[in-house]
């Protein structure tokens, strides 16, 4: 096993189920799925012991007791968990197309992580998406997409570009590349180097805050949002906080000033 699929999930088993059925499509299927799962209830356990019967791919669940948002925390346990040497992370509200992992790996530098994006789908395509819709892609189809109700934008290029269109797209983009918890990847070696995600910050920031210590490490952001797609699922969110977001602002503004490589609190802490 060289490469592993790390995503967070949270008492959400309707949306996992749909992103499940993304991963068991993908063209290659040398990699593992390691689902991070802060502290879902019992139906999410039982909705993965029934997919894995499914699943083209091994799937680990590592769960840990619901103490409030802590996404940093169930994924350093996740990294940890991991058999592969090259880690592609995504969240449980985003199914992945096709070519997902086959992106990422042809994407991979030695001193780089890789940065992707999602398209974003309202509640109402969200909930209408089956298993047969992902298995023809149609998730990832503009016009299925405009026959569900949605207006075809610009942003429909995420899901059309293909090939060196893609890889040209990719290059031009203006948006800065950053570590985006939805889609991204490194290799193992530099997420422990670095010592996993700050389990200091809650919501907020600490996906980048990872990225941002990435590059204080020394490697390279590169940006794949034209290769690498998934679609976004809606959802609330509840669970945030004005402190939560005060806390987790402070902590990457001392990263970034500081040059901060190393989690305050991180994975070094289970090993």
């Amino acid at each position: 096993m060289t490469t592993s699929v790390i995503f967070t999930t949270y008492n959400s088993p309707a949306w996992l189920e749909k992103v499940l059925w993304g991963f068991f499509e993908q063209t290659v299927k040398d990699f593992e799925i390691v689902i991070a799962d802060d502290g879902s209830r019992d139906e999410t356990r039982e909705l993965i012991e029934r997919m894995r019967s499914q699943s083209p791919v091994p799937i680990q669940h590592v769960w840990q007791e619901d103490d409030g948002f802590q996404k940093c925390r169930i994924m350093n346990k996740a990294i940890l968990a991991t058999k592969g040497d090259y880690l592609i992370f995504t969240d449980g509200d985003c199914i992945p197309r096709a070519d997902f992992v086959e992106q990422h790996l042809r994407h991979r530098e030695p001193r780089a992580y890789l940065s992707g994006g999602y398209f974003k789908l309202p509640m109402h395509v969200s909930e209408a998406i089956t298993q047969d819709d992902v298995m023809h892609q149609r998730p990832f189809d503009p016009a299925w997409l405009v026959s569900q109700g949605m207006k075809k934008t610009h942003k429909f290029m995420k899901l059309t570009a293909q090939g060196r269109w893609a890889d040209f797209l990719n290059t031009i983009s203006p948006t800065r590349p950053t570590w985006n918890g939805h889609n991204a990847s490194c290799y193992k070696e530099f997420a422990l180097a670095v010592n996993g995600f700050e389990e200091k910050m809650q919501y907020g920031g600490q996906d980048c805050e990872f990225g941002d210590r990435l590059v204080n490490f020394g490697l390279k952001a590169k940006r794949i949002r034209y290769s690498a797609v998934c679609v976004h699922l809606d959802h609330k969110r509840g669970y945030v906080t004005p402190e939560m977001l005060a806390n987790s602002r402070a902590i990457r503004q001392d990263t970034k000033k500081n040059r901060v490589v190393k989690a305050r609190l991180g994975i070094d802490q289970y090993l």
